[in-house]
């Protein structure tokens, strides 16, 4: 079997990998720095964010299948960061409130032994419900929306928030596991083969 290293510390995306080919993966982070205000739409932005992750921890290995991503929340073509203080917070939710948002996500997929890169764009929304001011209150002061991009978390008390979502659940988690596994496939990789 062929090293996999997944270039993210995200908790989500771990687990995520888990269910494809349980714990036969390493976790190298990427000491890249995102820069989201580049002039980029945002699908670009990801794309360029992703394979820049995979990259970086490139550099570092001989050998191996890198795996890399970048997840952001768009709306009306602005990236929606993670709000910085308790108002940003409050200001996204408001912005976002009863709208439908894109949760746009970038894969990457290295192969060191042939320096192949493969890529790939999922585009998922969802629709946040409507909420009074009081909802947005009490979800903000759980503190959950502090360090999520968009100000809501899908896998957390944010969940209570999403009224629909429309294209692969996955991705709006981090990881689009259907894609992932046909890029997989394209370096040689049998995701069955691993247990």
């Amino acid at each position: 079997m062929r090293k996999i290293i997944l270039a993210s510390a995200s908790p989500r995306r771990r687990e995520l990998l888990k269910i494809l080919i349980g714990d036969n993966f390493e976790i190298k982070t990427s000491d890249y720095k995102e820069d989201n205000s580049l002039a980029l739409l945002p699908k670009d932005l990801v794309l360029f964010h992703s394979l820049e992750k995979g990259k970086d921890v490139a550099k570092k290995l001989s050998e191996g299948i890198i795996i890399s991503a970048d997840t952001i929340v768009a709306f009306e073509n602005d990236v929606l960061g993670k709000p910085e203080t308790v108002e940003n917070a409050k200001e996204m939710l408001n912005k976002i409130n009863g709208q439908w948002v894109e949760i746009i996500t970038g894969l990457a997929v290295i192969d060191l032994a042939s320096k192949k890169e493969f890529q790939h764009l999922e585009v998922a929304k969802v629709k946040i419900k409507q909420m009074s001011e009081q909802e947005i209150d009490n979800y903000i002061k759980t503190g959950e929306p502090l360090d999520k991009a968009g100000a809501f978390a899908v896998q957390g008390k944010g969940a209570v928030l999403i009224e629909k979502t429309d294209g692969d659940f996955y991705s709006v988690v981090g990881l689009p596991l259907f894609k992932l596994n046909e890029l997989l496939t394209q370096v040689g990789i049998n995701i069955f083969d691993y247990k």
